[in-house]
């Protein structure tokens, strides 16, 4: 018989959060190991609950939800989002501007379906979150990063933007806040970034799906609020935010100037037809959460339970020889720097593989979020503050031990 072969449109395509490491871990927990899991931003897995009220206004609506809804989302939905804009000052949403999918994952997928042609480019930061590099490839276009400075706080680097901007760049992604590294952008970066997307015709794609999750006083700009003249798409989700990662509920705001993208948005609204419409249930949440208390604001203040392991976290994973971690200003992750003289890292993938085989521990190494170089990992501090100090003891232990065989 003839093998049957994965589409080729899939040879580009990596998303190593869940990938071959994991498929280990998985494995050694069949084994009976019991694995401490530093790679998935997954919070109900920790303890960390969606709000209540979420909750009993999808129950209370669940006897609405089993049919069919528009396929760009129901209107009270639609109608929070429109009024969360107004709060980020977001100028010009109507309700037809609005997308409900199942999570902000489905729509970026759909956002480059509908615009990128085979040997169109995009513009991506580097590190970022793979799922965007997967849906550039996937869709045909060919994802470029741009680097992002750990020296200036993991802030994109503008002279790398422009000089990788060809004939065939279409778009630009901005991830802020950013995962994996937690940088939050500030005013001045975003208002060169949407000068570069004018100057050459690009769309700019946000995801701020952290928006909320804001440490040390530090404020989110949606790039959407500066950008009136560019059409600019932007995703965000009730995952992160309200702890509602399984509901699988997210939205897509097309604003700036629209005219000019009429053909563009008849694509977006044929793909979102074809899949019918999102899950409804989870839809029901949305306007309560968006109206509803913030209950993220009192976990991210000080004192409050991630931003305290934030900070247990960073001030640990510092303090183990040769490396080094730009302290996140926002999200639920870090981006550590193993310094290479100490760590002569070739393959970052087996490097963290030998650490969950010897410790227990599992991470995901760095050029699985496109950095270019085998000397980062990320590590998601939503265990407890005591499982994060026994998690980063093994990694501390494993490092010793690394050292001692290869730079010793």
């Amino acid at each position: 018989m003839q093998p049957v072969n994965k589409s080729a449109k899939l040879n580009n395509v990596c998303y190593d959060i869940r990938g071959p490491v994991l498929a280990r871990a998985k494995q050694m927990e069949e084994e009976g190991h019991k694995i401490i899991k530093l790679n998935i931003g997954n919070l109900a897995a920790f303890g960390f609950d969606s709000p209540e009220e979420i909750q009993q206004d999808m129950i209370r609506n669940l006897p609405n939800a089993a049919g069919y809804v528009d396929s760009k989302g129901i209107f009270s939905a639609r109608k929070a989002v429109m009024h969360y804009t107004q709060q980020k000052h977001i100028k010009g949403v109507t309700i037809e501007d609005i997308y409900i999918g199942n999570g902000v994952s489905e729509l970026i997928v759909m956002a480059m379906n509908a615009l990128l042609d085979t040997g169109d480019e995009v513009l991506l930061p580097a590190p970022d979150y793979p799922l965007w590099t997967a849906a550039v490839s996937l869709s045909g276009g060919t994802p470029r990063h741009y680097l992002c400075d750990e020296g200036a706080g993991w802030l994109p680097d503008l002279a790398d933007i422009r000089a990788k901007i060809t004939p065939n760049t279409r778009a630009i992604v901005i991830i802020n806040p950013n995962n994996p590294t937690g940088a939050v952008y500030p005013d001045e970066v975003l208002k060169e970034i949407v000068e570069i997307a004018r100057q050459n015709d690009l769309i700019i794609y946000a995801d701020e799906v952290y928006d909320k999750v804001l440490y040390d006083g530090v404020t989110h700009t949606s790039v959407a609020a500066l950008s009136e003249d560019v059409l600019t798409i932007t995703f965000n989700g009730l995952s992160k935010n309200y702890r509602s990662c399984g509901y699988r509920s997210g939205w897509m705001i097309v604003s700036g100037e629209k005219k000019h993208a009429r053909d563009y948005i008849e694509g977006l609204d044929m793909l979102a037809s074809m899949r019918l419409c999102a899950n409804v249930p989870g839809q029901w949440g949305i306007q309560t959460a968006l109206g509803g208390y913030q209950s993220i604001d009192d976990l991210v203040a000080p004192g409050g339970r991630l931003c305290k392991q934030r900070d247990v976290a960073h001030e640990l994973i510092n303090a183990i020889p040769g490396v080094s971690c730009v302290k996140p200003k926002a999200t639920l992750y870090m981006f550590p720097r193993l310094d290479p003289k100490l760590y002569p890292i070739t393959d970052d993938q087996e490097f963290i593989a030998e650490l969950l085989q010897a410790e227990k521990v599992l991470l995901v190494q760095g050029t699985g979020f496109n950095w270019p170089h085998p000397d980062h990992f990320r590590l998601v501090f939503l265990p407890h503050e005591d499982d994060l100090r026994e998690a980063i003891g093994r990694i501390a232990r494993f490092l010793d031990g690394y050292r001692k065989r290869y730079a010793g």
